[in-house]
C-alpha cells in the first residue's frame, strides 16, 4: 500500500522511500528517545495540559480577553519548547552516526526540515 504525503515522502508498507533513497522504517530500527529527555517531556506535557485545563477555566468563567491570550501563548511557548527538546535530543544521535541515522529514515537533511517546521 502506497500512502504519498505533501513532501517528496512515499510510504510503501514499511519502507520510507525519501526522494532517490528508501529507508525500511520498522519499530525496532526507528531512534529512541533517551529515556530522561522522554521522562522530561512528559513532565512538560503534563505541565501544558493542565494549563489549557486552566485556559478552559478562563473561558467558562468570561475572565478578561487578555489574560485568556496571556496563558494561549505561554501554552503554545511550552510546546515549542518539547518538541524542540525532542528534537535536539535526536539530532544528538544524528551527528554521532550520521550513516545509522539516514539508514533509519533521519538523514541530517529530514532533522533540519523537522526544526523548520517548529520555527
Amino acid at each position: 500500500k502506497s500512502e504519498k504525503s505533501t513532501s517528496d515522502t512515499e510510504q510503501i508498507g514499511s519502507t520510507q522511500v525519501h526522494g532517490n533513497f528508501a529507508v525500511n522504517r520498522s519499530e525496532e530500527e526507528c531512534m529512541k528517545i533517551d529515556d530522561g529527555v522522554k521522562a522530561d517531556l512528559q513532565r512538560r506535557l503534563r505541565r501544558v495540559e493542565g494549563q489549557v485545563r486552566g485556559i478552559q477555566g478562563m473561558l467558562e468563567e468570561d475572565r478578561e480577553c487578555r489574560d485568556i491570550v496571556t496563558q494561549i501563548a505561554a501554552v503554545t511557548k511550552a510546546m515549542e519548547q518539547v518538541g524542540f527538546k525532542m528534537l535536539a535530543s535526536g539530532l544528538v544521535s544524528c551527528l554521532q552516526d550520521p550513516e545509522r541515522s539516514a539508514a533509519q529514515g533521519y538523514p541530517l537533511e529530514e532533522v533540519e526540515r523537522l526544526f523548520l517546521r517548529l520555527s
